[in-house]
């Protein structure tokens, strides 16, 4: 089979899944049953993207090709308990809420701590709230992107956090999103909004998990992230799931006047991982920071997409992604900037750079500015090369022996990343877990 395009009986099950679904359960969200049908319309009309898609040139899912997957839905129980997820807390005050195979898991979740202010729940008890009807599926828009239109037309819960105004929660928030199988290929949807009000600060972590038996599945994450006048919003994901995992993220942010947001993606787990972040800075006097690190080995494609829209004047936005790709794995970045035509005094910075241990592995980098304005500040560039045999040679000649070495290297230029995260306790837990991946 081409590695360019998926067999007709893959997409015309993914159709056949959506219009299944939609049948059984299209009322499942009430508020957002016209969306939802208007999403299953722009898939089954787009169908799965293939390499001919320029967005897609690099990466093929012609993985999905491979199995029958069914849609999870409402009527699915969670199994997972609070002691099968306390090992997934990052750190020790971790307020941590469960999503099992796409749905809110109340009894798995430990937050008794929430603070005044701050409320999380499940998507499909909130998806009537004023505040999540306003946003929930209107800022990931889904006319070109045909696996946003997938989530869209099937998610049925997912999480809703909410920050009112002048709140400020210092404790981190952790999603554990856990793909539970028991021998079945899953197309699991997971749907996530936060929402951060004038003045508030919240800690967001998003971390990816898999249980059970190592089964095909589809992992495919929407989440929206909204973020009002002078609030600010620390965001990292951390993707650690086994390599029968075929994972899609879209990851988009809205930003208003004086706002903030951090977001640090650590990508070192699945067999086929697409990160797509979208950063629009919607007003003056936004800040963006966007890091990302890849750790890839055996087969694993890893790709990261990005684009970064200046709309308006004053703004700031520095973006910084590293590699190390072993084995036969493949990395790819394609990082886009835009600066719009209204947008003066922007400064916009973007830095690519990868390390390749093996003859075998590769790495496509892309990185790309559009500017439309006069008075601004912008640069960009990627390198890709081999550990420096200096370096290497300056440790060995210390007592240090080559493969401690290696390591020893690896980890300085990979911990450069996580160095970038605002919260130290965290910071500290991913540095350890850094550490244990690399040695593995």
């Amino acid at each position: 089979m081409s590695t360019s395009t998926l067999n007709n009986s893959s997409a015309e099950s993914f159709t056949q899944a959506v219009d299944h679904f939609r049948e059984l359960y299209g009322n499942h969200l009430p508020a957002q049953k016209s969306l939802q049908a208007d999403a299953a319309a722009v898939f089954i009309q787009l169908g799965i993207p293939t390499t001919k898609h320029e967005e897609w040139k690099y990466t093929s899912l012609a993985v999905l090709a491979k199995n029958t997957y069914r849609s999870v839905n409402p009527s699915d129980n969670c199994s997972l308990s609070k002691s099968d997820v306390a090992s997934l807390a990052l750190t020790n005050d971790t307020l941590l809420y469960v999503i099992e195979n796409g749905k809110f898991n109340a009894s798995a979740s430990n937050a008794n701590a929430l603070p005044k202010g701050i409320t999380v729940g499940s998507l499909a008890e909130m998806a009537g709230d004023a505040r999540v009807q306003a946003h929930l599926m209107k800022h990931a828009d889904f006319s070109d992107e045909s696996l946003v239109a997938l989530n869209t037309a099937l998610t049925f819960d997912g999480i809703v956090i909410i920050a009112d105004a002048k709140t400020e929660c210092a404790t981190p928030i952790q999603i554990a999103v856990v793909n539970n199988t028991a021998g079945e290929a899953l197309n699991i949807p997971v749907r996530i909004l936060v929402i951060a009000e004038k003045n508030a600060i919240v800690n967001v972590t998003e971390t990816h998990h898999s249980f059970g038996s190592k089964s095909p599945v589809l992992v495919n994450v929407v989440s929206e992230v909204v973020i009002a006048e002078q609030a600010r919003v620390n965001y990292i994901k951390l993707q650690d799931e086994d390599q029968n995992t075929c994972h899609v993220n879209y990851h988009k942010v809205n930003m208003a006047r004086d706002s903030y947001q951090h977001i640090s993606t650590l990508t070192w787990g699945g067999g086929l991982v697409r990160n797509n972040l979208n950063i629009r800075l919607d007003d003056v006097n936004c800040t963006s920071y966007l890091n990302g690190l890849t750790i890839a080995k055996d087969y694993q494609v890893i790709d990261h997409h990005t684009v970064v829209d200046h709309a308006m004047p004053n703004c700031y936005s520095n973006e910084l992604y590293k590699g190390i790709i072993d084995g036969h794995a493949q990395g790819v970045f394609n990082g886009k900037i835009f600066v719009r035509k209204d947008a003066q005094k922007t400064n916009a910075f973007q830095s690519n750079k990868n390390v390749l241990l093996s003859d075998d592995a590769s790495m496509n980098a892309k990185p790309q500015l559009e500017i439309f304005a006069d008075d601004v500040k912008c640069s960009h560039g990627a390198t890709t090369g081999q550990i420096d045999e200096e370096a290497l040679f300056y440790l060995r000649a210390r007592g240090i022996g080559e493969v401690s070495g290696r390591a020893l290297l690896n980890h300085a230029f990979a911990a450069d990343v996580i160095e970038q995260i605002p919260d130290e306790n965290l910071k500290s837990a991913l540095l350890d877990r850094l550490t244990a991946r690399l040695n593995a």
